[in-house]
């Protein structure tokens, strides 16, 4: 055997770069409205609702309607992200990992986009003239998964009332639902969702359930989980008082309109030399992004036990 072959396999080995396993980028954003805004602070104005007014007769007064007026504000935040690759590294390595680095950058922009817009559904909404007012999502828009007797994970019981609280409100009907794995396994134990009588996904044969009862699930492991001190009713799954629901998965139902992503500069990425540095090739990303829910009505939070 050739005594060159080891160092064959050694070039062979280090060809191929392994990304480990992680979220390759943002789930969320394209469930997302986005608009492109310059400056730090973008304010969203709104207009609510307004009734009409029966005429009363000929020649009758026009009447004056004041339609409401509100606004969200969202506050840009930046983010950035570097490393660097010597030239010695490119030798002793036998491969450049250059646009690997860049790779890598883009998958953890991408998770911190998910990050923004899960903060801003569950968290609290700039509002006022100048933004100057926190709104919190109020209890009336949480509800913790039940079974009718116990809390539980999720369920077809939990999104049935979920629906009805969106259609009651007359919610727009292109619907999302941000959840973990151990939601997505809950709903395939349901006898309603893996029949064929029930949903026409198939989930089984798929391995996932994608749509269900008017929702189009959205997977993903960066969902944070309830702090000390929450609670529901076992039976219902209002929030407010009850048994505990501390440490569960928050979870949440959303519509597109639900949230507004302001893109200050979307992700960017730059390969240089650093002469400060001995030359060597630094990869850098930056962005400017920030979100805020527009609508309390059009998010609901769904609190799921997992085992």
């Amino acid at each position: 055997m050739s005594q060159f072959i080891t160092e064959a396999f050694v070039a062979q080995f280090n060809s191929n770069v392994m990304h480990l396993s992680q979220q390759q980028g943002s789930r969320l954003e394209r469930t997302v409205q986005k608009e492109t805004i310059k400056g730090k602070i973008a304010y969203f104005d709104r207009i609510g609702q307004v009734a009409a007014i029966k005429k009363t007769g000929r020649h009758s007064s026009t009447p004056q309607l004041d339609t409401p007026h509100s606004r969200r504000a969202v506050t840009l935040d930046d983010y950035q992200w570097a490393d660097m690759i010597d030239e010695e590294d490119k030798i002793r390595l036998l491969i450049d990992p250059t646009s690997d680095y860049a790779i890598e950058a883009a998958w953890a922009f991408g998770r911190a986009k998910d990050d923004v817009i899960i903060a801003a559904a569950l968290g609290n909404a700039a509002t006022g003239e100048s933004g100057q007012t926190n709104v919190a999502l109020p209890s009336t828009q949480r509800r913790a998964a039940t079974d009718g007797t116990a809390h539980s994970n999720l369920n077809i019981l939990t999104l049935r009332r979920v629906k009805v609280m969106m259609d009651s409100k007359e919610v727009p009907e292109k619907r999302y639902m941000a959840v973990t794995s151990s939601q997505i396994d809950s709903l395939l134990s349901t006898t309603q969702v893996t029949s064929s009588d029930f949903n026409t996904v198939k989930a089984l044969v798929q391995g996932d359930v994608s749509q269900f009862m008017g929702f189009e699930f959205i997977r993903t492991e960066r969902l944070p989980v309830a702090p000390a001190g929450s609670s529901a009713n076992d039976a219902t799954g209002v929030v407010g008082s009850g048994t505990s629901v501390t440490g569960y998965r928050q979870c949440f139902a959303y519509t597109p309109s639900a949230i507004k992503m302001a893109v200050g500069a979307d992700f960017m990425t730059r390969i240089d030399p650093r002469p400060d540095k001995s030359y060597a090739t630094q990869v850098y990303a930056r962005m400017s992004i920030g979100a805020v829910r527009m609508e309390e009505e059009q998010v609901v939070e769904v609190l799921c036990k997992e085992s």
